[in-house]
């Protein structure tokens, strides 16, 4: 039996026990706490914990879910794999265990020729909560299993509960005997191996006060309202109804290893055991066909690839998936061999796949060449640290070989190297990586950057002070249609907890019972104004919305005492509001502009704007030419021109997705939805936030520029009326001076700019051969000032010395390199005389070292690299390179005198102590 004819055997039987079937929810987790949906119940937990009414009380799905959190196991066993589907069938107040377990029960052994999965019955066992005698009786009793395969468990195996207050209860688990070749008799309390766990039937049926663990809770009492929730897992029924030995086996994932096998060249053998020579290319191919499969599904449900969040774990499964196939020898693109093989293989149970496939493909694609470039640009660099690490490790004294945390950080911030990738890369090279060392640094990468929405959002609290003030319903947007709305104040509050008053210069958080202030969401800034009544003024500072439903102002007390429960009259900042419109408008232009210009896959996935700027972020594989750039900003401005008309209406979430409407990935969505309009279907947005009535209201749009805001996404900014104007006006200043200094006209200031810039790197490179030719002459002198350092029993001729100002370390080198090869060659030198050349210069104001060492001073135990450390850390930075030639540098060009000073004396004690341990 095929996976899709269990997906819809599951839900047609359940259809006919009056249960609504509900369409798989999308993989982005609707709960704020989760990244995604980790399993079939997650879609209605509103309704589990009594926040949300359910629409119906008896219903049946089919969930897609993706768990990540053993992702470095997955391939390595065939019981780790990172996208599943659940099967669930769940009751809102209405049947309890009665009705669930011959529910499952009749599904799982009814004739498949009668629409059932057809197992046998002497094969299934059940597990019961040792306390749940209910359960056990109805097992027996009512559904007729023997009493020796019905087993008592404890809590943790056979109860459920969320982890902190509220619903819980025990489970009774159904298992398949899979037979003795896969384990012990015994049931799955002996054996969880040859005895599998396919359905989980959940009994939420008391309150729990208090969880300190999964087995340590206190009962509070029993729930009002019972529910069921359970759950089987589709690619384990898979596994028994099609007879094969795991997950990677079944029809939707199989195909997809065995393309990737044959691209390879490897035989797939299944094994499991380290030992078999097999064991690693199997490790790989799992890997493969697991995460392939997942970001098939993960693209399919609108994530792209990014640095955060569910981003990155796309990102993730991605390069995994490539590089496994890169160490199995497949170094050409593999996604467009393997994505398609993957959607003939789900498209049964999910249509969607197929028919959105070439923007899935695009997203992956463009993914997988972007990887293939960071591969190319830092694998040098991944090497260089290995063996940086491997030759430090076979210094006297040092500990086991390491990455440092800074390299690590290095390849992540500049080549593009995820810690993941330097993790496994270290791992396989056999040397160790600072990782607490690379999270510290990513910590203050990360701190710098929040700094600015951290002391925004500073003055919120928890969220149950929000939900009490809530209770009185939600706030009422007043805004769309006011400027001003007459209110009552519901509430204050200061430090989390609602105070009575507040009196002059205090700054708190105010609720209304109705608003006109727009509460920053949707990527419009927050409106600003003010809040008075009877002998107060207050200015308000900001509006977030923390609990949804709820507009919380953040309000400065300027004139007055406060009270809770007063009368107040909001009133917005209006001009400020109507420049914030005229650039929300302009982001829906600059949308539809780039959908035509680029196409219907360049989707929004971020955006910005306040008053007179807008920031708009989608997703896009690559830089915008200069011309593409020119038509978006020039459709954006004719539909300005055009003036056309910007309509707002509120539909059902179902209509709008029918028309078209584009909405913003990761956002949620109520059943009500805003959709605003231009034009028609010019462009369609779900949108709650404000806007102009008219496209020519917005005055004029200029764009700024366009940019990388990481792989996959770009980010274009923009100015919109007045503020787009002075924009122009200032440019057009800048050009009439460049006209009077250049004495051209004004079309030719491109050229003649173009032109003194070209001589100008002429002028240079004449100035950096004069340069060069001025050491070189001056080498013949220098080398009369290398001076004899002695050691134990060797002789070093070492020349140190300032060269001044240089243009760059090459030249250093270049010279160098000539006086080493003098030194050597000198008259009165002996051959094989050790010879070292340290110079120093400074190139644009910093100091530079550059050290080259000839073979006999190799052989003292003099290496070049060394050498360079020993002059940086007395400059104040680093530097490294080869034992014959190393260059650095630092901050402090005062010390120059005293690096080169630094390095004879490590002449001097490096042949001493080579010397001298030679002769022992």
């Amino acid at each position: 039996m095929k996976s899709q004819d269990i997906a819809s055997r599951w839900l047609d039987f359940f259809a006919q026990k009056d249960h609504a079937p509900v369409p798989s929810a999308s993989l982005v987790s609707p709960d704020p706490s989760l990244l995604f949906t980790i399993a079939g119940m997650v879609p209605f937990i509103p309704y589990f914990l009594g926040q949300e009414t359910p629409p119906y009380q008896r219903a049946a799905s089919v969930q897609k879910c993706i768990r990540t959190a053993d992702i470095e196991e997955v391939g390595k066993t065939v019981r780790h794999g990172t996208f599943f589907q659940m099967c669930g069938n769940f009751s809102f107040g209405d049947y309890f265990k009665e009705q669930a377990i011959p529910f499952a029960w009749e599904l799982l052994t009814t004739p498949q020729e009668q629409g059932g999965y057809g197992l046998d019955p002497e094969r299934l066992w059940v597990t019961v909560y040792e306390e749940d005698d209910e359960a056990a009786r109805i097992w027996r009793e009512d559904v007729g299993v023997p009493a020796d395969r019905i087993q008592r468990l404890g809590k943790a195996d056979n109860y459920w509960n969320t982890g902190q207050p509220g619903p819980g209860g025990p489970c009774s688990e159904i298992f398949y005997d899979r037979g003795p070749a896969y384990g012990q008799d015994g049931g799955p309390a002996v054996d969880d191996t040859r005895y599998m766990e396919i359905w989980n039937l959940v009994f939420m049926q008391y309150q729990l006060s208090e969880v300190r663990t999964k087995e340590d809770f206190d009962v509070a009492g029993e729930l009002a309202n019972k529910n069921i929730d359970t759950g089987l897992g589709l690619e384990r029924l898979a596994m028994v109804l099609q007879g094969v030995e795991n997950m990677y086996e079944t029809d939707q994932v199989r195909p997809v290893l065995d393309r990737a096998a044959a691209l390879a060249g490897k035989e797939y053998t299944s094994t499991e055991d380290p030992a078999d020579p097999h064991y690693v290319d199997d490790v790989r191919l799992r890997m493969v066909a697991d995460h392939v499969r997942s970001a098939l599904m993960l693209i399919t449900d609108g994530v792209v690839p990014g640095n955060e969040g569910g981003g990155y774990v796309l990102r993730r499964l991605i390069r995994r998936a490539v590089r496994a196939m890169r160490l199995m020898g497949v170094t050409d693109p593999v996604l467009p061999e393997l994505l398609p093989v993957s959607r003939d293989a789900m498209q049964g149970t999910y249509p969607e796949v197929g028919r959105d496939f070439d923007r899935i493909s695009r997203v992956a694609y463009n993914e997988e060449k972007a990887f293939l470039r960071t591969i190319a640009a830092g694998t040098a660099r991944m090497d260089s640290a290995v063996t940086a690490a491997k030759s430090a490790a076979q210094s006297p004294g040092a500990t086991a070989a390491g990455i440092s945390g800074a390299d690590a950080f290095e390849l992540h911030d500049t080549y593009g190297f995820p810690i993941d990738l330097t993790l496994e890369m270290a791992q396989e090279a056999g040397v160790a990586v600072d990782e607490a060392g690379f999270r510290e640094l990513m910590t203050e990468q990360r701190t710098r950057a929040r700094q600015d929405a951290k002391s925004k959002k500073s003055g919120h609290v928890d969220s149950s002070a929000y939900r009490e003030l809530q209770a009185g319903g939600d706030t009422v947007f007043t805004g769309y249609t006011e400027h001003t709305t007459a209110s009552r104040i519901r509430g204050l509050l200061s430090g989390g907890q609602q105070v009575a008053s507040a009196a002059a210069g205090q700054e708190l958080e105010l609720v209304l019972d109705a608003t006109p202030f727009y509460a920053e969401s949707g990527g419009q800034a927050a409106d600003t104004g003010y809040i008075t009544g009877d002998g107060f003024v207050l200015e308000v500072m900001d509006v977030q919305a923390p609990v949804r439903g709820l507009s919380v102002h953040r309000v400065k007390v300027t004139e007055g005492e406060v009270p809770a429960g007063a009368e107040a009259v909001g009133a917005i900042d209006l001009q400020r509001r109507l420049d914030a419109q005229k650039a929300h408008t302009g982001t829906h232009l600059v949308h539809a502009a780039l959908h035509q210009i680029l196409g219907p896959e360049a989707t929004q996935s971020g955006s910005f704007n306040k008053e007179g700027y807008l920031r708009f972020d989608f997703r896009w594989g690559e830089a915008m030419s200069e011309m593409a750039r020119s038509e978006v900003e020039d459709v954006s401005n004719l539909a300005i021109r055009d003036n056309h008309p910007v309509l707002t209406r509120e539909m059902s979430l179902e209509e709008a997705r029918g028309l078209g409407a584009m909405s913003l990935f990761g956002e949620k969505y109520g059943d009500r939805v805003r959709v605003v309009e231009v034009n028609g279907a010019w462009s369609r947005e779900l949108c709650g936030g404000t806007h102009v009535g008219a496209t020519a209201e917005i005055g004029s749009l200029a764009l700024l520029g366009e940019q990388s805001v990481g792989s996959g996404n770009r980010r274009v900014e923009a100015l919109v009326g007045l503020d787009a104007f002075r924009h122009l006006a200032t440019e057009r200043t800048l050009v009439n001076e460049l006209t009077g200094l250049l004495k051209v006209p004004a079309d030719q200031v491109k050229d003649r700019v173009a032109g003194t810039l070209a001589r100008l790197k002429e002028v240079e490179k004449e100035l950096a051969g004069l340069r060069a030719a001025q050491l070189q002459a001056e080498a013949g002198r220098l080398v009369e000032q290398a001076v004899d350092v002695s050691g134990a029993q060797a002789t070093v001729r070492l020349l140190a010395h300032d060269a001044g100002p240089v243009g760059s370390g090459d030249e250093l080198r270049s010279l160098v390199l000539d006086l080493r090869s003098r030194l050597e060659n000198a008259s009165g030198n002996a051959a094989g005389t050790p010879a070292v050349v340290a110079m120093a210069g400074t190139a644009k104001g910093r100091p530079l070292v550059v050290i080259g060492t000839n073979q006999a001073a190799r052989d003292a135990g003099l290496k070049a690299g060394a050498l360079v450390k020993t002059a940086c850390g007395v400059l104040g930075g680093g530097g490294g390179g080869r034992d014959d030639v190393a260059q650095g540098g630092g901050q402090d060009a005062g010390r120059i005198a005293d690096a080169l000073s630094a390095v004879r004396g490590a002449v001097a004690a490096g042949v001493g102590a080579a010397t001298g341990a030679a002769g022992a």
